[in-house]
């Protein structure tokens, strides 16, 4: 199957526009959003930051960016009047557009996306609307160029969140807290997905820090979701996303020289579609060798092992030695 369309495309699903305190990117996303023109926008805005001068300023200056809506569209707003931070912040205004949408698009402050990301989320929306298989839609590609298959897109068993979409039927099983969940259970499930055991240590470790809420951050429950569910992520073999927000003042992404930051986009001009409904394993394991650092882990792991089989070779001989006198 093939799906042609122009460059300029505008959208027929309803966008969820997150944002805080940031109008410089706000005001680059906001763009884009505007050349969609989405018929039904929402708008999510958290509150300052308690005794934050700064945040008084930005915040208001970020939400008289996206007061000019210029074109056909029903607008909805949620501004908090308190700091809800990143985790309960962007969650509870995911929820709050799932409250009125069975499906759409969820574009935070900092993710710029090329105009062809919401043909690629309308397309996919409806295509995969009764398909319980696929749970996430991504525009963000983080392989830098490489491409798996001859398709538009594959499959992963990843979440990403630089720019999404989904259904309602998948976000009833945000869970924020992971309270459905046993630590006890989470590694043998884990190893269901993953076959290299430090990558699974690694998602145990993050699955007990968000559970005892020491990670201030939403996305990772959402990846739990979709292993757990034996779910499937749409990844473009473009990259359609571009992180713009980078640097010192963001939350988490604060590494300006990560191969992440600012990565550019292309324009797709027709969508085709993988034969084989099946995840990409092989480009799962690359982005989480990366990203976990496992070679790094496995080094010094060996290192370890080298030297602690060097020490009992040694205590063994003296052992030997010392009985052998006796």
């Amino acid at each position: 199957m093939s799906n042609k369309y122009p460059v300029s495309y505008q959208t027929k699903s309803a966008v969820l526009f997150v944002i805080f305190n940031r109008p410089d990117t706000t005001k680059r996303v906001f763009e884009q959003i505007r050349a969609a023109k989405p018929k039904r926008l929402y708008i999510a805005a958290d509150a300052p930051r308690l005794g934050s001068a700064d945040d008084e300023l930005l915040c208001r200056q970020a939400k008289e960016v996206v007061s000019v809506i210029d074109w056909e569209c029903e607008l909805k707003t949620l501004f908090k009047t308190e700091n809800a931070g990143c985790k309960n912040g962007v969650s509870s205004a995911v929820t709050w557009f799932f409250e009125h949408e069975e499906e759409g698009i969820i574009l935070e402050d900092d993710c710029l996306p090329a105009n062809s990301f919401f043909k690629f989320c309308d397309t996919l929306l409806e295509k995969y609307r009764s398909d319980t298989r696929i749970r996430h839609i991504t525009g963000c590609n983080p392989h830098q160029g490489k491409k798996w298959g001859t398709s538009t897109y594959y499959f992963s068993n990843m979440t990403h969140v630089w720019g999404w979409a989904s259904w309602k039927r998948v976000w009833n099983d945000y869970d924020k807290n992971l309270n459905k969940y046993n630590k006890d259970e989470v590694k043998e499930q884990l190893g269901n997905i993953f076959d290299d055991r430090l990558i699974v240590e690694s998602w145990e470790r993050i699955f007990e820090e968000v559970k005892a809420g020491k990670i201030n951050a939403w996305g990772y429950q959402l990846d739990f979701a979709n292993f757990f569910n034996n779910g499937l992520t749409i990844i473009p073999n473009e990259n359609l996303i571009s992180n713009i927000g980078f640097g010192a003042n963001a939350t988490h992404t604060i590494d300006e020289s990560s191969i992440y930051a600012n990565l550019p986009v292309t324009e797709i001009e027709e969508i085709t579609d993988p034969i084989f409904i099946l995840p990409e394993k092989q480009a799962d394991l690359i982005v989480l060798t990366r990203d976990f650092n496992i070679e790094e882990k496995r080094r010094k792991e060996n290192s370890f092992s080298k030297k602690f089989k060097k020490w009992a070779k040694q205590t063994f001989k003296q052992a030997a030695a010392y009985m052998f006198l006796s």
